[in-house]
C-alpha cells in the first residue's frame, strides 16, 4: 500500500476509534500498535513500553506534574474564591467590574495553576453564582468564566507550552516569556467585551424597569467602604508573592522550569498550610488524589501520542504531509492560515496535548522552511487551541462549566462563547500583523529579504 494509503487509513481508524466513546491515550496507543503489528517488523511491538519510555524520559515534561500539584493546592482550598472576592471588591465602580473581576481572576488563577480546566473551575463556582445573583444572563457569565479559563493554556507556566517546547525542542522560558504579551492582549480584549455586554445588559433592564416592570438585579449597585476594600487587599498579596516568586526563579535564571516547578508546588502547599489550615493528611488528600489523577491522565494522554507520532514518522505519513504541504508552493502567510485551520478543526475532536504532538512533526518543517519564527507560532498556535476549548462538539470548557452550573442550559453556554471565540481570532490577527506583542522582536517573523 502506499504512503498516502497508509496515511487515510491511519487517520480514518484514528477518528472510529475514538468516536466510540474510548479515552483518548488509549484510542491513540491502539491505533498505533495496530498498525506496528501490520506494517512495521515484528520485533517493533517488543519496544513499544521502551519507545514510550525514552520519548517521556524528558526533564522538561517532569515540570508537568509539579505544575498540577501547584493548582490543585490553590483550586482544592478557598484560594480562588478569596482571590474572585478582593477583586470584585476593587472593581465594583466599573461597569460590568463583577464580569472583569472575574477575567483578571481567571488570568491570576491561570498563571499560578496552568490548567485552563482548573481555573474554570476554582473561579467558576463562586463566580459564576455571584453574577447570576446580580442578574448576568446564564450565557454572559459562563462565557466569562469558560473563556477566561483558557488563559491557562497561554498565561505561564503553561502544561501546553510545556508540551510545544518539548516537540519544538525550543526554550521553554523563552516560550513563557513571549506568553505573557499575548495573554495580556486577550485579558483586555476580554474585559472591554464584559464592560460593552454589561451596559447592553443594564440599558435593556432598565428600559424594562422604566415601562413599569420589575427591578432587574443587575440595576443593583454593591458598595464598599475604602476599609471594606483594603481589608481584602491581603487575600491578593500571597498570591502575587507566590507568582511573582516563581517568575524571578525562571526568568533570573535561578532556577530551571522543572525546579521552578517545585518550588511553586512547595510555595502554594506552603502558603494554604499558612493561611488556610491546610496541613493534615486529611485535608491534604484530596490535593494529592486530585495531582495524582490528572498526572497520570495527562501523562497517559502524552506518552500514547509521542508512541501515536513515532509510528506516524516510521511509516513516513507526516514527512509525505509535510512534504505535501510544501509542494504546494503556498505563500507564506497562506500556508499559515491552512495550518491554522487544520488546528481549528482538530479542536473539534482533540484536546490541546494531542494536537500538539500529533501535528508538531508534521506542521513545524514548512513553518521553518518559510521562515516562520516557531516561538512565534508557538503563541499563535496556542491561542488557536484555546479556541477549541471554547466551542463545540469537544469544548472541554463548556463541559466544566456545565458541571459548575448545571442550571444554564447548554445551548446558552455556547452562545455565550462564541464571542470570545471571535475576540481570540481579533488576537491572532493583531499578532499577525504586529507580532512584536509576542516576542518583542517584530523582525522575527520575516523572510530573510525582510518580505512578510
Amino acid at each position: 500500500m502506499s504512503v498516502f494509503g497508509i496515511g487515510l487509513a491511519y487517520g480514518i481508524a484514528t477518528l472510529v476509534v475514538m468516536f466510540s466513546g474510548m479515552p483518548i491515550a488509549f484510542a491513540l496507543g491502539a491505533v498505533a500498535v495496530v498498525f506496528m503489528g501490520i506494517y512495521m517488523p515484528a520485533a517493533s511491538l517488543d519496544t513499544v513500553t521502551q519507545n514510550v519510555y525514552e520519548e517521556m524520559a524528558s526533564i522538561t515534561l517532569l515540570s508537568i506534574p509539579l505544575f498540577i500539584l501547584k493548582g490543585a493546592a490553590i483550586g482544592k482550598s478557598r484560594a480562588g474564591q478569596d482571590l474572585y472576592s478582593a477583586l470584585h471588591a476593587w472593581l465594583h465602580r466599573v461597569p460590568g467590574g463583577l464580569g472583569v473581576a472575574n477575567v483578571f481572576a481567571c488570568a491570576l488563577f491561570a498563571a499560578m495553576a496552568g490548567s485552563s480546566p482548573a481555573t474554570c473551575s476554582a473561579i467558576g463556582s463562586a463566580g459564576i453564582p455571584e453574577m447570576r445573583k446580580r442578574g448576568y444572563s446564564g450565557g454572559f457569565a459562563a462565557g466569562i468564566i469558560a473563556a477566561g479559563g483558557t488563559l491557562g493554556i497561554l498565561l505561564p507556566p503553561s502544561i501546553t507550552m510545556i508540551l510545544f517546547a518539548v516537540a519544538a525542542e525550543k526554550s521553554l522560558g523563552r516560550l513563557f516569556l513571549a506568553g505573557i504579551g499575548p495573554g495580556l492582549l486577550l485579558v483586555s480584549l476580554f474585559g472591554a467585551y464584559a464592560v460593552i455586554r454589561f451596559r447592553q445588559e443594564y440599558a435593556a433592564a432598565q428600559a424594562i424597569y422604566e415601562k413599569g416592570g420589575p427591578e432587574a438585579a443587575i440595576l443593583a449597585r454593591d458598595e464598599y467602604t475604602l476599609a471594606e476594600r483594603f481589608s481584602v487587599l491581603p487575600r491578593v498579596i500571597p498570591f502575587v508573592l507566590l507568582l511573582t516568586g516563581v517568575m524571578i526563579a525562571l526568568y533570573g535564571g535561578y532556577a530551571t522550569p522543572s525546579e521552578t516547578a517545585g518550588l511553586g508546588g512547595l510555595l502554594a502547599l506552603a502558603l494554604i498550610a499558612a493561611i488556610y489550615s491546610v496541613w493534615r493528611p486529611s485535608d491534604l488528600a484530596p490535593i494529592m488524589m486530585s495531582t495524582i489523577r490528572e498526572s497520570t491522565m495527562l501523562m497517559m494522554i502524552i506518552g500514547m501520542s509521542l508512541l501515536y507520532s513515532y509510528v506516524m514518522s516510521y511509516l513516513h505519513i507526516s514527512q509525505s504531509v509535510a512534504e505535501s504541504i510544501v509542494a504546494m508552493h503556498l505563500p507564506r502567510w497562506e500556508l499559515l492560515f491552512a495550518i491554522l485551520v487544520m488546528v481549528v478543526v482538530l479542536g473539534f475532536f482533540l484536546p490541546p496535548v494531542s494536537i500538539i504532538l500529533m501535528t508538531a512533526p508534521i506542521i513545524l518543517p514548512p513553518l521553518r522552511a518559510a521562515n516562520f519564527d516557531i516561538i512565534w507560532f508557538g503563541v499563535v498556535m496556542t491561542i488557536v487551541m484555546e479556541m477549541g476549548l471554547i466551542h463545540p462538539p469537544v469544548g472541554l470548557n463548556i463541559f466544566v462549566i456545565r458541571n459548575v452550573a448545571p442550571d444554564i442550559p447548554l445551548r446558552e453556554v455556547i452562545w455565550g462563547t462564541l464571542p470570545f471565540v471571535l475576540l481570540m481570532m481579533l488576537a491572532v490577527l493583531l499578532l499577525c500583523f504586529f507580532p512584536g506583542i509576542s516576542t518583542g522582536l517584530p523582525d522575527l517573523v520575516m523572510g530573510p529579504d525582510g518580505s512578510r
